[in-house]
């Protein structure tokens, strides 16, 4: 396949139509990487302005006076390989309707300080920020291949609040 490779930097902004716009944020890994929010992006007439005759509205845009203001909704974020910190830096990421997001390791014998070193989160990272999550979806992946699909989703299901259940769905 033909394509072309652009790099990209924590901040950047990727202009994909009028209606969406990607921003890229800092994730945490044993490597340089980033995350992606895709935002819904719409201009919505000014709050001081809304309930004003059309005519007064139109005169001043005429006047050359910005009459609209941009209202962004996260609709997608993928995070990749990171450790809990790059989910917790970047507000969005739990506010959008979609979070794909890796969830290498669950077992409780798993140490979660090494985890992290190597930029990767655990089962008891996403229990201890089960509130944070308003995601309406969140898909993890990115198991450890030592475990096997059953186990994982036993172990997973079992583990995660009333709150996460029935929103977090396993991609194995």
């Amino acid at each position: 396949m033909v394509c072309e490779l652009v790099g990209v930097s924590e901040g950047d902004e990727i202009e994909l139509s009028r209606e969406r716009v990607v921003t890229v944020f800092a994730t945490r890994h044993t490597v340089p990487s980033v995350g992606y929010v895709v935002w819904d992006r719409r201009f919505k007439l000014k709050a001081d302005l809304r309930g004003l005759p059309e005519d007064h509205i139109r005169d001043r845009r005429l006047a050359g006076e910005e009459v609209t203001e941009e209202v962004r909704v996260p609709l997608v974020c993928y995070c990749g390989d990171t450790a809990p910190d790059g989910l917790d830096g970047y507000p969005p990421v739990y506010e959008a309707q979609v979070l794909i997001t890796e969830l290498t390791f669950f077992r409780p014998e798993h140490r979660k300080e090494k985890i992290h070193k190597f930029g990767h989160t655990h089962l008891d990272d996403l229990i201890e920020r089960a509130e944070k999550f308003k995601n309406e979806l969140i898909i993890v992946t990115h198991f450890s291949t030592r475990y096997h699909e059953r186990e994982i989703e036993r172990t997973i299901q079992s583990r995660l609040p009333d709150s996460l259940r029935d929103r977090v769905h396993l991609w194995l």
